[in-house]
């Protein structure tokens, strides 16, 4: 596990924190919807594994990688718009009902809250799914601004919402701390001009956090949290 470099997180005024296999546990949520939408569409279960390769990137792009299974590049496009109005409604009837707060969050938010930072989750979770769950799981409270996956033209990996919640906040690109669990939170980072951490309990579309290129890994945010300068 390569530590972050204390002397690399100084002066930071804004962290920006990803959601899904950051800050919740949502893989559960995706296994029940998920299949719950192949079971109207007479398709087999997948297994809650296979499923979290695909998460990461919106739920489109899961919806496309979940239908990939089965169909070849046609079939997926025709069998996409049931497929993911039946997917919305079913992850909207459970969200947050399977899914648990990895520890030491509530704790790191707290942290960083009281080390004078501002917060914002950025996620590519749409945001109708994104705030409920916020809000349920009791982490909305800690964030000034919350921006989904359909909040702004762009999503990450592309660096405009980093950049976006630096012109909120009032900013430099490298007074802002990105954390998060894939790739997509690295790049996006990276491109903005951001410091970056990485979580090694995520996602990260089943590849190895530690062949990312970011400043770090950390075991919980309260560990970044406690890295950061006061």
């Amino acid at each position: 596990m390569k530590a972050a470099k204390p002397d690399m997180l100084k002066d930071i005024r804004a962290a920006i924190i990803d959601l899904d296999g950051t800050m919740v546990h949502t893989a559960p949520d995706f296994h029940v919807a998920v299949n719950r939408m192949r079971a109207e569409l007479d398709l087999a279960p997948l297994e809650m594994e296979t499923i979290t390769h695909f998460v990461g990137k919106g739920t489109e792009n899961l919806m496309r990688r979940v239908l990939g299974v089965d169909f070849d590049n046609d079939g997926v496009e025709q069998h996409y718009p049931r497929a993911l109005a039946s997917y919305q409604k079913h992850y909207l009837e459970i969200n947050g009902e399977y899914s648990s707060v990895y520890p030491g969050v509530h704790e790191g938010l707290a942290a960083l809250r009281a080390k004078g930072l501002r917060l914002a989750c950025v996620t590519n979770k749409p945001i109708d799914f994104a705030t409920p769950l916020l809000e349920k799981t009791g982490l909305r409270r800690y964030f000034d601004v919350v921006y989904g996956g359909d909040s702004l033209p762009k999503k990450k990996p592309d660096p405009y919402p980093l950049l976006k919640v630096c012109e909120d906040f009032g900013v430099r690109p490298a007074q802002a701390l990105a954390i998060g669990d894939s790739s997509n939170d690295a790049q996006a980072a990276r491109a903005a001009g951001c410091r970056v951490l990485n979580v090694p309990y995520g996602y990260n579309h089943g590849e190895s956090i530690h062949k990312v290129d970011s400043d770090g890994i950390v075991s919980t945010l309260l560990d970044a949290a406690q890295l950061i300068s006061a």
